[in-house]
C-alpha cells in the first residue's frame, strides 16, 4: 500500500514542500501481515523475500513519512526513484526514519521535488534509502507540457529483452492495494481525470514490486541499488510485461513493458547476491 495508514492533516495545516525541510526522526516497523497482504495484492508470493521486507515497500513510507511531517501527496505523480540498500532490514525489527527535501523546482506543470529518506535498523545500521522526484500538478496548469529535465532511457529496445512473466491489473486489486493510501489518483476516477489521467494510475511503489520481486528471484540480494525511471502512467487495467536486460548471467536493467513501450525502468547496480544465486 501507499501508505501502511491513512494520516489526518496536520494541527497547522498541510505546507508547500521547500529546500532543506528534514523530516522528524521516528521509530516504525513493517509488520508481516501489511507487507504479505500487499504482495499478495500484486500476486508476489510473501516467501520470495523470506523474512526481510521488500525494498520497493520503503518507496511508500517515505511517501508517508513527508505526509507526517506535513506535506501532502494528493496528486502528486513520482517521477524517479533511487533505492539504495545497504542491508536486509526485518519484519518487525524497529527502524529509525530520517528524511530531507533536497530541492523543489518550479516547472510548466506544476513544482517538482527531489526528497531522499533513510531507514535504518535496530542496531543503526544503514538499511534502505528511498530517494524521489515527484511532480506536484498544478490543477491551473493540467493542459501544460513539460515536468523539468529528464534523463536518458535506461532500455533502449525493450521488444529485444528476456520476457521473465507478465502482470495483468484490475482496478479490484489496484483499489485494495491503495485502500489505506494518501493520494488518491491510486483510487478514485475522478480525482486521476483531475490531475490529467484518463483512470486511476498505480503508485510506482506497486509498480516497483514487480521488478524487485523478479531480482529476489533470482538473486535475494543483501545490496542492491536501483535507479528507476516512471516513463508512462500504468492504469488500474494495464497488461504489463516484465522483462530484463542479462548479459553474460549479469542483470544490468529490468522494466515493465506497455503495449511494447516501457513504462517503468530500472538499471541495476551494486548487486551482492545473498543465499539465492
Amino acid at each position: 500500500m501507499d501508505a501502511s495508514s491513512r494520516i489526518e492533516a496536520p494541527p497547522g495545516g498541510w505546507i508547500e514542500p521547500y529546500a532543506g525541510l528534514a523530516y522528524k526522526p521516528r521509530q516504525m516497523a513493517v509488520e508481516a501481515a501489511t507487507e504479505h497482504r500487499a504482495l499478495r495484492l500484486c500476486g508476489i508470493d510473501p516467501d520470495v523475500f523470506g523474512d526481510a521486507v521488500d525494498p520497493s515497500t520503503f518507496i511508500s513510507y517515505a511517501i508517508q513519512e513527508g505526509v507526517r511531517n506535513g506535506v501532502h501527496a494528493n496528486g502528486t505523480v513520482n517521477m524517479a526513484q533511487r533505492l539504495v540498500q545497504r542491508d536486509k532490514l526485518r519484519l518487525g525489527e524497529r527502524l529509525t526514519v530520517t528524511g530531507t527535501i533536497h530541492t523543489v523546482e518550479e516547472v510548466p506543470r506544476g513544482k517538482v521535488a527531489v526528497s531522499e529518506t533513510w531507514f535504518a535498523g535496530a542496531d543503526g545500521r544503514p538499511g534502505v534509502m528511498s530517494g524521489r522526484r515527484s511532480l506536484r500538478p498544478d490543477p491551473a496548469k493540467v493542459e501544460a507540457r513539460g515536468a523539468g529535465t529528464r534523463t536518458a532511457p535506461i532500455v533502449d529496445n525493450p521488444l529485444a529483452l528476456r520476457v521473465l512473466g507478465e502482470v495483468a491489473l484490475t482496478p479490484a486489486n489496484v483499489v485494495a492495494y491503495d485502500s489505506e493510501g494518501v493520494n488518491p489518483i491510486h483510487s478514485d476516477p475522478d480525482a486521476a481525470r483531475r490531475a490529467g489521467f484518463r483512470a486511476p494510475i498505480i503508485g510506482g511503489g506497486m509498480g516497483v514490486r514487480f521488478l524487485t520481486a523478479a531480482i529476489w528471484r533470482r538473486f535475494a540480494p543483501v545490496g542492491i541499488e536501483l535507479d528507476i525511471q516512471f516513463r508512462r502512467p500504468i492504469f488500474w487495467d494495464d497488461s504489463l510485461e516484465i522483462r530484463v536486460d542479462e548479459r553474460d548471467g549479469e542483470w544490468r536493467a529490468i522494466c515493465l513493458v506497455k503495449d511494447g513501450k516501457v513504462a517503468t525502468e530500472a538499471a541495476i547496480a551494486g548487486l551482492t547476491p545473498g543465499a539465492r544465486v
